[in-house]
């Protein structure tokens, strides 16, 4: 299985549109990020987790020609509003299939109407194939995927475990019995916003914290803000399996 982080960043990105922050003025490739998204392949599938706003340009810079699938976490804009950017999947492999809460399955359909109308339907719009996530395990094509249920504040966030990956995002607030379903897998990938913490997301001590409950070989931190510093002065401090992810980051399983 390889994972492909399209983009690390927060909400807004980094660098933040008129910002002078230092972090958002670097000139380190690994302190430019894009909105939160992943990319999963193994045996020939391709799947990815949430589809913000720079989708488009992800699968470009990716050079991914192909997608068997959209697995979202939750409806906050920065994991979804690519949505009709996969008009050029399905004008060549018909319908695409996506996963999601039905909470969010409903979002989508009053945010993205044009997709979902089965009258009058604009012939350009793309189509998709509804498919409600509930807290049990699913298959995508021939492997089980387990959701993991979390907050991210008052929102309920599913993040998933695909065989010895977990990747979670957006997470506040993780009971010890969805944390059981996650300990000690190879790789774990965990939001980590901030130093300071913050009312919705992991800071950093409380994502470190997170990863030695679940054990896993390594961990990656994203969904990372430019108040968390710079990508290597942080790298530095952290535990020696521990890593700052970053867009384009490629990891094998």
């Amino acid at each position: 299985m390889k994972i492909t982080f399209l983009g690390t960043g927060t909400s807004q990105g980094i660098p933040i549109i008129g910002s002078k922050h230092p972090v958002c003025l670097s000139t380190d490739p690994k302190d430019k990020r894009l909105r939160v998204s992943v990319l999963i392949t193994w045996g020939g599938y391709r799947y990815v987790v949430d589809c913000g706003p720079d989708f488009r340009y992800q699968m470009l810079r990716a050079e991914c020609d192909k997608i068997d699938g959209i697995i979202f976490t939750h409806e906050h804009s920065d994991h979804v509003l690519g949505l009709d950017d996969i008009r050029p999947f399905y004008f060549k492999q018909g319908d695409i299939p996506i996963y999601a809460h039905k909470r969010v399955l409903k979002s989508l359909r009053k945010r993205f109407d044009y997709i979902f109308a089965t009258k009058n339907k604009y012939p350009g719009a793309p189509t998709v194939i509804e498919n409600r996530v509930k807290n049990k395990p699913f298959k995508l094509k021939n492997i089980q995927v387990m959701p993991v249920n979390g907050f991210h504040d008052k929102l309920q966030v599913f993040g998933y475990r695909f065989n010895d990956f977990a990747y979670l995002t957006d997470m506040k607030t993780v009971a010890d019995d969805e944390v059981k379903k996650i300990v000690g897998v190879k790789v774990l990938v965990i939001n980590a916003l901030r130093i300071d913490p913050h009312r919705s997301h992991f800071n950093l001590e409380e994502a470190l914290r997170f990863i030695n409950k679940v054990k896993p070989q390594k961990a990656y931190l994203t969904h990372i803000s430019h108040l968390l510093g710079f990508h290597e002065e942080v790298q530095k401090t952290l535990p020696e399996n521990v890593f700052l992810a970053y867009d384009g980051l490629e990891i094998t399983i």
